[in-house]
């Protein structure tokens, strides 16, 4: 397996099949998911408490640990953090998702043997 250990990458109906990503190795190498780091990445979006606005979910960067807010929230945090910093891959902090999105090569990374059975959920970046 090319890249971070435990992880690949994962099916995504709407894109070709085949994809690779060139930054899977940022990501931990882990399995079983490894227990919350220390310390606790913030409540929410700061960028969005700043405002006064609510998200939807949040990711956080593996590169430098920033915490944003996804896609479908209305400030679109974690992809801001992206295209400024250049850091191409964030975790999902969801509880209900398992996987990990590279904005540079547009694909789905999950851990390996989650494969598209609902374990690891398409769900707004």
């Amino acid at each position: 397996m090319a890249g971070g250990l435990g992880w690949r990458v994962g099916p995504d109906g709407g894109r070709p099949q085949g994809r690779t990503c060139a930054h899977i190795e940022l990501l931990p190498a882990c399995e079983p998911p490894p227990p919350p780091p220390a310390p606790a990445p913030p409540v929410g979006c700061a960028d969005c408490r700043s405002r006064g606005w609510s998200w939807v979910r949040l990711r956080r960067c593996v590169t430098c640990g920033h915490v944003g807010c996804c896609d479908s929230s209305r400030g679109r945090h974690a992809h801001d953090h992206h295209v400024r910093s250049g850091h191409p891959v964030v975790l999902s902090l969801a509880s209900d998702e398992d996987w990990a999105w590279c904005f540079t090569d547009e694909v789905f990374l999950v851990r390996s043997g989650h494969g598209g059975s609902g374990q690891a959920r398409r769900q707004p970046r």
